[in-house]
């Protein structure tokens, strides 16, 4: 590759100093890199995106390019930094292995889902890590009609309810105590948050699924108090009577991964299993 756009966060990228390393290595090597502070689309011949930051700003640039078929590989600015390939020291290694070609491109799987309020489709995201349903104030309990293919599966009364794909079961799903799935795999793992009965159990469903999640109402409560959430950026005010319809989207992310890092290893280094 030899077209690349560079996106980093400011925030986790002082001065911009990781990006101007990551810019003059691979220009001395005779590629074209494109810079900007802002959320500019990447030039129509860009090859590769490469983002410098945590796994937020990785999950926000894919979602807001996705639609361009490019390649995405983040370079580690933040804390875990689960799904990129590397830290700032490594910027040699990944910019030559980039250059030279010596890399995989993981397919990802990402789930979408629309807000239907009173028969009508009021918004519409996509996510690759998770979506979550719940109340806009933690601690909140919310009642949870869940429906597969039209017919009623589960009713949850929890603090809410993950919807993750497999790149995002080591994010939060993870965290509420749900399973470790190989990231290149098709499933949905639905997870509930601090449940209030014995169904607190993971579910794993066929990504061929429609998935339902009604918003229960309340006597009393307010129709400004839910929220669903894509990964954990995007969010969308829910009422009761809502229905977030859950599939899986029809596009993918492309992952680079540097061949030497296999998928046991990170979990290995960033979770210590």
């Amino acid at each position: 590759m030899k077209r690349f756009y560079i996106h980093s966060n400011p925030n986790r990228d002082e001065g911009y100093v990781l990006r101007s390393r990551v810019e003059d290595y691979l220009s001395r090597c005779g590629a074209v890199c494109v810079c900007s502070d802002r959320d500019d689309m990447p030039p129509a011949d860009t090859e590769c995106v490469i983002v410098l930051g945590g796994d937020g700003t990785l999950l926000k640039t894919v979602r807001r390019f996705n639609d361009l078929g490019l390649k995405y590989i983040g370079i580690n600015t933040g804390h875990l930094g689960y799904l990129t390939a590397g830290d700032g020291d490594m910027i040699p290694q990944i910019c030559e292995s980039l250059l030279r070609g010596e890399y995989v491109v993981e397919t990802r799987m990402e789930i979408y889902a629309r807000v239907i309020r009173d028969g009508r489709s009021i918004a519409r995201h996509r996510a690759l890590n998770e979506i979550v349903i719940g109340r806009i104030y933690s601690g909140k309990i919310v009642d949870l009609n869940v429906y597969l293919n039209g017919s009623l599966l589960t009713a949850y009364r929890s603090d809410g309810l993950i919807v993750s794909t497999p790149t995002g079961s080591t994010a939060y799903s993870f965290s509420a105590g749900g399973p470790i799935v190989e990231p290149t795999a098709r499933l949905f793992v639905m997870t509930p948050l601090a449940s209030h009965s014995l169904n607190n159990r993971s579910i794993i469903l066929s990504p061929e699924g429609k998935l339902s999640v009604e918003i229960v109402g309340k006597p009393g409560s307010s129709h400004n108090d839910y929220q669903v959430s894509f990964d954990g950026d995007k969010n969308v005010t829910l009422q009761p009577g809502d229905r977030v319809d859950i599939a899986e989207a029809d596009c993918t992310a492309a992952l680079i991964k540097l061949k030497e890092r296999s998928f046991v290893e990170t979990l290995r280094s960033k979770i210590s299993i």
